[in-house]
């Protein structure tokens, strides 16, 4: 984790790091101001915390009440060598708690990450640099010798050279890449999380048998990433790009809706626009995209070559971000093996979503056949030793496609967690099955699978997919553990070279009917594709173009962006806008709107009824905003403080609408249960003399949204890049 440092008053300093800020002083007999702890201090406070965390867990893992649980260290420091010393930690158990549970609680907490750490110890490494923002992988901390070259099946180049290559990349473009985490709590399954260090929204993950190839993993996708502009999927890029010679890429075409909304001319084909415009009502205004918001300028197409003919189609970019998400975007060392990866995955994710809904009795894959895998048999294994059963399954469907699948059962919840991976290699993909299981998963976090269910439609209900594709936490049915099998086991091969493989898997979606569409990227370096099967890849139904389109945040973005300066009048069009919208009530701003706030402000939790609420405060629509602060009381998971604030109004809204009731009567109470702060922020709310409290003011060009402007910062880079590789 990057850390930037600055210099404030007297020895005073302010750590940042993702949306936290920190600052430490110094102790006035050292000559600081004492209004902070010292670094030392935090130090201290990081192991007590850490250990704290990891009793917290274990307590929550097994529903044991926190009431009666106490914690508390001390440094015991060698009178003769003061950085020798001894972290004493105690912790106080109620008499209740099983002899199990003491021993299971003591053990949590030497499981803490400060300590261990300590205990490793760390090395320091100090230097002067020209320049913090470059070295972009001195971060990654896996340097492989230079003279070695483990080749891996599916991979054109040793993971030591496409290691050297794809880091060499992300330098070329100045971004700072930052290892987050590592896991290998199974044999020979890795898997880590990488993000940009000065925009950590920008991060990927990465699986693999060993560590390089997982490092490999994580950098191949952050790099397809990039080139997909997947990162910046729903966010607005600002005015300066949106008004620029391109958004996305040089090669972008623009195309004007027609007087009635009408679709334009040159924008997708007949076999496209039969499954995205069935019934004729798409109209061109559902796709101006949502990262420029340049109605004006209209919907910005990409071009994709059709590979049953090789002519180029115009695929809106709206259409691409609200429906395909990351399905079908690689990158490799060449492109063969980009496309054998992309496809891989594209059938990964629609033969997992034929299997789920409905509801297929998978055969399990023999044991003897296991055991020609002893690395991947090694890491089940252990699972099992953990006491979690495995079931290894066939994905294939008889032989038709380059799928497995490795599912783990928890007795201690009841639930169940369904991985599948794909490659034209039984072994590869029966690999990518486990390490996907266990990607950036804890022991712990696998107590948060759902249960199997015999409810069709909640396993058929299309957010049921969407979930599995996230993170693979969807609902499973029970009629997939049947004995009862719906295929034969087959131990099926589709492999051979990436060329090959890649002319295969293309075959097999010619044969099932389907349009294939192809775009290459291979500006940054490393060849990218991004293929797209229409009625077959998509993750989002094709109606969300219409009824959950993304680009509705151009519909309210330079309103709310502007909030503090709307007139009376403007408000209450947001106000009825957002009423007449149907939206739900619980969306948050940041999904609404595409911009980034930091999570731990009140606009990072502002939802849109807290929206209209706030509003009607400042409108002094006293009855409405009484109605809202009901709403918003009874379901909501805001902070403490937001809470209290609310129960406030809530108060004097009630005390304002009774005319019977005089608020001087109440105030000297209320401000004794909410306090004098919070009750003139009430009052003045009420009133309409303060308006949107808690609510920085903010502007379209973003000031102040120092999230979102890393972000946009992030893009910048990238969008030079090929701005520099076009006109080279």
């Amino acid at each position: 984790m990057e850390i930037n440092v600055n210099f404030l008053d007297n020895l005073r300093l302010e750590a940042k790091f993702d949306d936290f800020t920190v600052v430490t002083d110094q102790p006035i007999r050292y000559k600081g101001d004492g209004s902070a702890p010292s670094p030392f201090d935090y130090f201290l406070a990081s192991s007590a915390l850490c250990a704290a965390y990891f009793v917290r867990v274990y307590c929550k893992a097994r529903d044991i009440p926190m009431d009666n649980i106490r914690l508390s260290q001390n440094n015991i420091v060698d009178p003769e060598n003061r950085y020798n010393q001894i972290f004493k930690i105690q912790v106080e158990l109620p008499e209740d708690i099983s002899d199990k549970d003491r021993q299971g609680i003591l053990r949590s907490i030497d499981r803490c990450t400060v300590k261990k750490v300590v205990q490793t110890g760390p090395e320091f490494q100090i230097e002067q640099v020209d320049n913090l923002d470059e070295d972009a992988q001195a971060l990654l901390m896996v340097e492989p010798d230079g003279d070695a070259r483990t080749f891996i099946e599916g991979k054109d180049l040793p993971l030591e050279q496409t290691i050297a290559n794809m880091t060499g990349i992300l330098a070329d473009l100045g971004m700072k890449i930052e290892i987050a985490s590592w896991r290998n709590i199974v044999p020979h399954v890795w898997s880590l999380h990488i993000r940009d260090a000065a925009s950590p929204m920008c991060f990927t993950n990465g699986k693999g048998s060993t560590k390089e190839s997982a490092l490999c993993s994580a950098l191949g996708e952050f790099i397809e990433r990039l080139n997909c502009n997947f990162f910046y999927n729903d966010q607005f890029f600002g005015e300066e790009i949106a008004n620029s010679e391109f958004v996305h890429y040089p090669n972008e075409e623009w195309f004007k809706p027609g007087p009635n909304d009408e679709l334009p001319e040159g924008i997708l084909d007949d076999y496209s626009l039969a499954i995205y415009n069935p019934d004729g009502e798409l109209g061109g205004s559902n796709l101006i995209d949502t990262n420029s918001g340049n109605v004006e300028r209209g919907i910005v197409s990409l071009p994709f070559v059709r590979q049953s003919d090789g002519e180029v189609v115009y695929f809106p970019s709206n259409l691409i971000e609200n429906l395909f998400l990351s399905n079908g975007m690689s990158a490799g060392n060449t492109l063969f093996e980009a496309e054998v990866q992309c496809l891989s995955e594209i059938f990964e994710r629609a033969v997992k979503r034929q299997i789920i809904e409905e509801e297929i009795a998978l055969p399990d894959v023999p044991r003897n056949v296991l055991e020609k895998y002893p690395d991947i048999l090694e890491g089940i294994d252990a699972l099992e030793a953990q006491g979690f059963p495995i079931l290894v399954k066939d994905a294939s469907l008889g032989g038709q496609f380059p799928v497995m699948c490795v599912t783990l059962m928890n007795p201690r919840t009841g639930g169940v967690f369904a991985s599948f991976g794909a490659h034209p290699s039984f072994e590869v993909a029966l690999e990518r099955s486990l390490t996907e299981l266990m990607q950036g998963r804890s022991f712990e976090g696998l107590n948060d699978v759902p249960a199997p269910t015999f409810n069709s439609l909640a396993v058929s209900e299309p957010n049921n997919f969407v979930e599995h594709f996230i993170d693979s936490t969807g609902v499973v049915s029970w009629r997939f553990f049947s004995a009862k099998q719906d295929y034969e086991f087959c131990e099926w091969d589709f492999s051979g070279t990436n060329e090959e493989e890649s002319v295969g898997l293309f075959n097999i979606l010619k044969e099932m009917g389907k349009e294939v569409y192809v775009a290459v990227y291979e500006d940054l370096g490393a060849p990218t594709c991004r293929i797209l099967v229409p009625g077959y890849s998509e993750v989002y139904p094709v109606e969300d173009l219409i009824m959950d389109n993304t680009n509705m945040a151009l519909d309210y973005r330079q309103d709310i962006l502007n909030l503090h300066s709307l007139t009376d009048e403007q408000l209450a069009d947001l106000a009825e806008r957002l009423e007449a919208s149907q939206l739900d009530n619980y969306m948050t701003i940041i999904s609404l709107i595409g911009i980034e706030f930091d999570e731990n402000t009140v606009w990072g939790q502002l939802t849109i009824l807290e929206l209209k609420l706030l509003i009607c405060l400042a409108l002094e629509w006293h009855e409405e905003a009484l109605e809202f602060v009901d709403m918003f009381l009874q379901f909501n998971d805001n902070t403490v403080e937001r809470n209290l604030f609310y129960r406030a109004v809530n108060a004097v809204l009630e005390i304002t609408l009774d005319d019977e009731l005089e608020l001087d009567d109440y105030l000297f109470n209320l401000k004794r249960m909410y306090g004098d702060e919070t009750m003139d922020a009430v009052v003045g709310s009420v009133n309409g003399s303060t308006r949107f409290y808690g609510l920085t003011p903010t502007n379209s060009q973003l000031e102040g949204l120092d999230k979102h402007l890393r972000l946009v910062e992030s893009y910048k880079k990238l969008h030079a890049a090929r701005a520099a590789r076009a006109s080279a």
